[in-house]
C-alpha cells in the first residue's frame, strides 16, 4: 500500500514584481500633482508684505499685453462677463475670483475685471507675490 502525500502544486500568480511597479507609479503621481500649476500663463505678480490665501473658483489672467486669459481660453473683456457667468452658476457658495495680475499690465484693466466681477456677486482677489518683499 502506497501512503505517500500527494504534492499538489498550488498555481499562484506572483505579484511582487507587479507591487513594486504599482508603488513607483504611484509616487510619480503624487509628485506630479504636486508640481502641477493652475496658473498656466507666466506673469510676473506684484509684491505684498502680508498672503492672503482664498480659495478660488476660477483665474483671470492678465499678461504684460493686456490679454485677458479665463483659465487658459484667451477672451477680450467683452467676452469676459458671459464666459465668467457660466463658471459662477455651478457655484453653491458666494464664489471667489482671482485675477492673477501681472506687474506691469495697466490697473485700469484690472479695475473693469473686478467691476464685472462684483457685478455678478462674487468676490474679487487680487493675486500679488510676497517673495521677496523687504
Amino acid at each position: 500500500m502506497n501512503i505517500r502525500k500527494r504534492l499538489r502544486t498550488h498555481p499562484e500568480v506572483h505579484t511582487g514584481a507587479l507591487n513594486d511597479i504599482l508603488f513607483i507609479l504611484l509616487l510619480f503621481f503624487l509628485i506630479v500633482s504636486t508640481l502641477a500649476n493652475p496658473n498656466v500663463i507666466k506673469v510676473s505678480n506684484p509684491k505684498a508684505k502680508s498672503d492672503t490665501k482664498s480659495k478660488q473658483t476660477v483665474v483671470i489672467t492678465v499678461d504684460k499685453d493686456q490679454q485677458l486669459y479665463l483659465g487658459a481660453q484667451k477672451l477680450t473683456i467683452d467676452e469676459l462677463e458671459p464666459a465668467l457667468k457660466l463658471f459662477l452658476a455651478k457655484e453653491t457658495e458666494k464664489p471667489s475670483v482671482v485675477i492673477n495680475g501681472d506687474s506691469t499690465s495697466h490697473l485700469g484693466t484690472s479695475i473693469k475685471i473686478m467691476q464685472i466681477i462684483k457685478k455678478l456677486g462674487a468676490t474679487p482677489v487680487m493675486a500679488v507675490d510676497n517673495n521677496g518683499v523687504k
